[in-house]
């Protein structure tokens, strides 16, 4: 077999025109989240950040990009190219191969004799890459089927792609369904000469999926290319863009990558208008509750705010006001009537927790330091994490890290962190713990100190989740400082120097 595939090699023209090899920069692993380039470096993540305007509505779909064209025309290359060149955190890619229908016992022994046809519209499940499609424009995660291309059959495990800024869809049928076409921002096609896509195709299925030549042969001439002829190259038609020569054209992939940035850049528009409307004055949502501002609370803020308080001073009256506003949080909890016994003997109707478990998610690194608090009382507390850090080029949390305890998404949820500004990380967190199946009604964001824009953004995203703070300021300045806000949180808190700008979130853990 690798001596067939090799041969074939020599009959092919080289990819690119004196470029370096392309990286792949997403990962197909079904254990680890998609694998994402920025400008810096490649960062793992598990979700975008999701933006909303003021009624709760996304203000941005992410932009779709489909490719079509001919088995082994080079489809996969060019997304990859694409990606590489787009040099855009929040890309997925998303391969038509991942939705053949599951074939019944008669189709598999069809299949094994190369006499099933896979390059018809009909082997393919439409109904699920269009809901599939259409989850991930909203930013929804998705659950992808993995298809084994040896056996003719899809996987028992399936993997977890989430929403993006930019999805590539690519495969021969992409343009094949109306209502799939529908969801296309952008429709190209690449065109590779017959020949080449033959002796590709030989190469591919000869090294990779174990096929003998002339099984591949027989194949092609029966299925593959009359299904071309008849289904693929019609649909160059309908397409925006075609590529001659696929990946050996490099000024078409430039084209491309312009034309997505100009899309991206009008939609970053709608973005910051979102966000400036959600700074405006809107009454403070019922989702809200604010500890009581009783002579104690005030004191212990007037301590912490004070920028000459000592550290020892800033830790102590912090961890107080934590255990308070834990406490609180936990009178929002489901609670059933329940009898016990008193050792004197007697019936004693009180309430018990009617949830299951109670689990806390740090945002890292301040949110942390609320997590003694929660373990002083909430016995057992399963305890999670969630490290979110701001690029500093494109403005935009990325989830970098996250431990969640097993099976949460039966648990109430508590959220913590110690300030909310813009409340973009803790959208983004909250996000990421609905791709994880937590209930919205069940998650409950705390902080010490919010801002109200952090209070509409995080509202106004999820109205369902519950919101428990000491404190709310009225104001964010132009660098995301909380006025007259509490300072650094992190920094004062754990003696580390605060970064130039002086924000109130946690140093590059979190915008928000």
């Amino acid at each position: 077999m690798s001596s067939n595939a090799g041969s074939l090699d020599r009959l092919l023209p080289p990819v690119g025109t004196g470029r370096s090899p392309r990286k792949r920069t997403t990962s197909q692993c079904k254990s680890e989240p998609p694998l994402l380039r920025t400008s810096k470096r490649t960062i793992y993540t598990a979700g975008r950040p999701p933006w909303y305007n003021e009624h709760g509505t996304q203000s941005k779909e992410a932009f779709a990009i489909g490719l079509g064209g001919g088995s082994a025309s080079g489809k996969t290359t060019v997304a990859r190219m694409i990606i590489e060149a787009l040099d855009v955190p929040w890309v997925v890619l998303l391969s038509m191969d991942s939705f053949y229908k599951v074939l019944t016992q008669q189709q598999q022994e069809q299949a094994a004799c190369n006499n099933f046809n896979f390059d018809h519209p009909d082997a393919f499940d439409f109904d699920l890459i269009i809901s599939t499609l259409k989850k991930l424009k909203q930013g929804r995660s998705v659950q992808i089927p993995i298809y084994d291309f040896t056996t003719h059959s899809r996987k028992k495990d399936w993997k977890t792609l989430y929403g993006a800024n930019v999805i590539i869809f690519e495969g021969i049928m992409a343009f094949a369904d109306k209502t799939l076409l529908e969801l296309l921002d952008m429709k190209i096609f690449v065109d590779t000469d017959s020949d080449i896509r033959l002796v590709r195709r030989l190469r591919r299925d000869i090294s990779e999926r174990g096929r003998d030549i002339e099984g591949v042969i027989k194949q092609y001439n029966k299925f593959v290319k009359p299904a071309f002829d008849q289904y693929i190259q019609p649909t160059m038609r309908l397409a925006d863009i075609v590529v001659p020569r696929g990946s050996g054209n490099t000024v078409a992939i430039d084209l491309i990558v312009q034309h997505v940035h100009s899309q991206l850049e009008e939609r970053e528009l709608s973005v910051r208008a979102a966000l400036a409307s959600a700074h405006q004055c809107h009454p403070l949502p019922q989702t809200l509750s604010v500890l009581k501002s009783t002579p104690q609370v005030r004191g212990m803020h007037t301590i912490i705010r004070d920028k000459e308080t000592s550290r020892d001073e800033f830790i102590f009256y912090s961890k107080r006001l934590m255990r308070l506003l834990i406490e609180h949080a936990l009178s929002f909890l489901p609670f059933q009537d329940c009898t016990v016994q008193t050792p004197q003997g007697q019936d004693y109707v009180g309430k018990c927790y009617a949830g299951k478990q109670i689990t806390g998610v740090s945002i890292l690194r301040a949110g942390e330091t609320m997590e003694p608090a929660l373990r002083a009382v909430c016995k057992d507390v399963r305890i999670g994490t969630i490290l979110i850090q701001t690029n500093q080029l494109t403005g935009e949390p990325e989830l970098h890290y996250l431990r969640l305890p097993k099976d949460i998404s039966d648990d109430h949820v508590i959220l913590m962190d110690c300030t909310v500004s813009t409340g973009a990380a803790a959208m983004m967190a909250v996000r990421v713990l609905l791709d994880h199946d937590v209930p919205e009604d069940k998650i409950f964001l705390l902080s010490l100190l919010m801002a109200e824009m952090g209070v509409h953004s995080v509202a106004y995203a999820f109205p369902r989740v519950r919101i428990i703070t000491t404190a709310v300021d009225k104001r964010v300045n132009d660098l995301f400082r909380i006025i007259p806000g509490i300072g650094n949180f992190g920094d004062r808190y754990f003696g580390t120097d605060a970064v130039p700008d002086g924000s109130d979130d946690d140093e590059v853990t979190s915008v928000g």
